[in-house]
């Protein structure tokens, strides 16, 4: 098996297909497990692992993979519903655990992101273009599939009032900007509360994003970007499905379409960030990484070469825009830097 199962040369490769992201499921969970491993028990000396399970499938292959990793008694999932999430998010991450025999605590978050006025900010920004938006509403912001867009990825809001019909309007940049902003307390708050349990416990905190997200910056910075070790972010979506398969995450789990469970009203990862469901993308990503042509991807993916060549501007425009989300702090002497590093 190579060093990195996702790097195959497009050259040597059959035509591109979904099976040409497949890989040996047993080997690669135990590479990440002596990864994680190495990491958490003997270059950070902590005990344990810690992680924000939602009941998707990403935290939940995590979770997976540390149990495997550092034992299931020393794994904490930490729950963390509040006023807009899912009910079957607290469920289903209860469902994970259970299989997975790790321990889990509730952090109802909600009363910490009143206090901070997260619902509050975020209401009032919505309220420039809405102006009766109110208790009862429900609320999402969603961009223009790949398949509609002609040229502008155009963030729209979408709001519904009670009983009523939805609503799609587009937002002035600085309504859009205070609503990302209020809504991002909500990763910023979740990261606290799994930095807490890991103090106390001496635990690592595990992060959760896979590829697309990692290389698209679909993350909040010291939000839901903050971890200690996130051992999939080297995965495609794809490849996350069928370890979860081979870990034995419940059938519900991976059968539930990947969310966002951060609006109230119900939201899929594409209308809110990528361009194509996570199949196409992962394909059109992992062409784009491997120097396939805009024809292949094309044909993998049954859409036409611009499409895909639309898709591939989007990512390249989403890696500018986000490169400082992955960027450390900056030093006014790197050589810190190198004096702290770990060998």
């Amino acid at each position: 098996m190579p060093a990195n199962p996702t790097a195959l040369s497009a050259r040597s490769s059959p035509p591109l297909t979904l099976a040409t992201l497949a890989l040996d499921a047993a080997a690669e969970t135990e590479r990440i497990a002596a990864s994680m491993r190495d990491h958490v028990l003997k270059r950070f000396r902590r005990r344990g692992v810690v992680l924000g399970l939602s009941g998707g499938i990403d935290s939940s292959v995590t979770a997976a993979l540390a149990a495997r990793a550092v034992g299931a008694d020393r794994v904490l999932g930490v729950l963390m519903p509040e006023r807009d999430s899912d009910p079957d998010s607290l469920r289903l991450g209860r469902l994970v655990a259970e299989a997975l025999g790790i321990a889990t605590v509730v952090e109802d978050i909600a009363p910490m992101l009143e206090a901070a006025g997260c619902y509050a900010r975020r209401d009032a920004f919505i309220r420039r273009l809405v102006p009766d938006f109110g208790s009862g509403w429900g609320c999402k912001v969603v961009l223009p599939n790949a398949l509609e867009n002609k040229g502008f990825n155009i963030t729209s809001l979408v709001v519904q009032p009670p009983g009523g019909e939805a609503q799609r309007m587009r937002m002035p940049l600085d309504v859009y900007l205070g609503i990302i902003a209020a809504t991002n307390m909500k990763q910023r708050t979740r990261k606290q509360i799994e930095y807490y349990h890991a103090d106390r416990l001496n635990y690592a905190v595990a992060g959760t994003p896979n590829r697309l997200e990692y290389d698209q910056g679909f993350f909040v910075k010291n939000g839901d970007g903050a971890a200690d070790v996130k051992p999939i972010a080297h995965l495609y979506k794809t490849q996350v499905y069928e370890l979860a398969a081979a870990l034995g995450i419940p059938e519900e789990v991976r059968v539930r379409p990947p969310t966002t469970d951060t609006w109230s009203m119900p939201q899929t990862q594409e209308e809110f960030y990528f361009a194509l469901p996570y199949q196409r993308m992962d394909l059109c990503l992992f062409a784009l990484n491997n120097g396939y042509s805009a024809a292949d991807a094309a044909e993998a993916c049954g859409l036409q070469p611009d499409v895909i060549e639309s898709v591939w501007r989007d990512i390249a425009a989403k890696r500018r825009a986000t490169a400082y989300l992955h960027a450390p702090p900056q030093l006014v002497d790197p050589v810190l830097d190198q004096d702290h590093a770990t060998d």
